[in-house]
């Protein structure tokens, strides 16, 4: 009944009304700006590139400031993630800012992986901000929001094309997050080899299927701007926080014996297109686009897997105490499950045990009988020698006992001999 009542109001034409007088609800975007400007804002921003490539100068000159930023080497076994939040304010506006660095990025040998803990961190945060969200008692304006807007991806001057790692990595990435490519250090390549690189890094893009970051056209106000910036996608920059004096005013360049390089002069590079782009005129977009696209695309997939899921125009609305109740019990089912597939392991680990023990046992009492039996022998062996022994021992015995009557009687005889010769003299 409800849903025909709906039905009807919306069937019916809206009225448009007329004022007498001023009553005042003008002033809601007032209320929107004070309301929003009095905790601030947060803005995050993810650098993934390689070592060294300059991910670090490049933030220090966005943002006219000096982070505290570790030097990372080249010797890391791993990628790791290293965020840096910062407090920043200019006039009567705060900023959280979280910058992030893929420390490590591209310095192992196989680099298959290197995009994984990227993707690990982005969930990560994602399902941080999911975890409040489902909370009872939820805070989500306190809330640090630390969703990764922004991805500015560095690419290096080579000049030719992209390698697999950055496509692979862009690839997995662009589903996650807005990618905006940038080419680092362009001061190392000529006008015309950087018109002919962003060319080259467009094509390759567009024909492995890659989504970068589109500046939105929708709004009158600065699709112009937009429009013409997206052409000039990837942005060649450079970025040095050294004030060098270029005739009578003092800039922000790099200077080489030939000349300088003017971070903010247009024909030099394109760094002040990317902070316009990036800070003066679609920063809010790429929050609305973190929450709006990635994030609902992580929540969507979460929930599902969590058994929730939308209901169709025709079919009856779903409780979400029922869907709770019935996720409960499969997973109490799934659980008794696991429980008696582990209690079945155990008591099949347990009869193999057994059965390797008993098994072990019959060998050590086959040993045992093997080793008694050679004992026996032996034992037998060595009665056998010690009988012969004595035997021989007796056997010697009287052969010497013989031998020594034998002597005693040769003796006698011969000490009787000289007597009667003696005596046969005398006569």
């Amino acid at each position: 009944m409800a849903a025909n009542d709906g039905d009807v109001f919306a069937q019916k034409e809206k009225r448009n009304l007329e004022l007498r007088g001023h009553v005042g609800f003008d002033s809601l975007p007032d209320q929107l700006v004070r309301k929003s400007v009095a905790p601030g804002f947060c803005f995050n921003i993810l650098c993934v590139g390689e070592t060294g490539i300059g991910k670090s100068t490049l933030m220090n000159t966005l943002f006219n400031t000096t982070f505290e930023n570790e030097e990372a080497s080249h010797f890391q076994t791993e990628v790791q993630m290293r965020p840096e939040t910062d407090d920043l304010q200019e006039s009567n506006v705060n900023l959280k800012l979280t910058t992030v660095h893929t420390v490590g990025f591209g310095d192992q040998i196989n680099r298959e992986e290197s995009y994984k803990p990227i993707l690990e961190y982005i969930d990560t945060q994602f399902g941080r901000y999911l975890e409040e969200e489902l909370k009872i008692q939820r805070s989500l304006f306190n809330f640090h929001d630390t969703r990764i807007h922004t991805c500015l991806y560095f690419i290096a001057p080579t000049g030719h094309s992209l390698k697999s790692l950055d496509l692979v990595t862009m690839k997995k990435l662009d589903s996650k997050v807005n990618i905006i490519p940038v080419i680092a250090k362009a001061d190392t390549l000529s006008k015309s080899e950087l018109d002919k690189f962003k060319i080259k890094i467009m094509s390759e893009l567009v024909s492995n299927g890659v989504q970068i970051y589109q500046f939105p056209t929708e709004d009158e106000a600065i699709a112009e701007i937009n429009t013409s910036m997206n052409t000039h996608l990837p942005f060649a920059v450079v970025g040095s926080l050294e004030d060098v004096k270029v005739g009578n005013k003092m800039v922000k360049a790099r200077l080489y014996p030939w000349g300088s390089v003017q971070v903010e002069n247009e024909n030099h590079c394109d760094f002040v297109k990317l902070r316009e782009m990036l800070l003066r005129v679609n920063m809010e977009d790429l929050r609305e686009q973190t929450h709006a696209r990635h994030y609902e695309l992580y929540r969507r997939c979460k929930l599902e897997e969590m058994g929730f899921k939308d209901t169709d125009p025709d079919s009856q609305s779903f409780s979400l105490q029922d869907t709770y109740e019935a996720k409960r019990k499969e997973f109490l089912v799934d659980l008794q499950l696991k429980e008696e597939q582990m209690r079945q392991m155990f008591v099949n680990k347990v009869k193999e045990t057994e059965a390797e023990l008993k098994e072990k046992e019959k060998e050590l009492h086959d040993r045992f009988e093997q080793l008694k039996r050679m004992h026996q022998g032996e034992k037998k062996n060595l009665e056998e020698k010690r009988r012969e022994l004595e035997e021989e021992m007796n056997a010697f015995n009287r052969k010497k006992v013989a031998a020594e009557t034998l002597m005693g009687q040769t003796l006698q005889g011969c000490s009787q001999q000289p007597f009667k010769k003696d005596k046969d003299k005398k006569n």
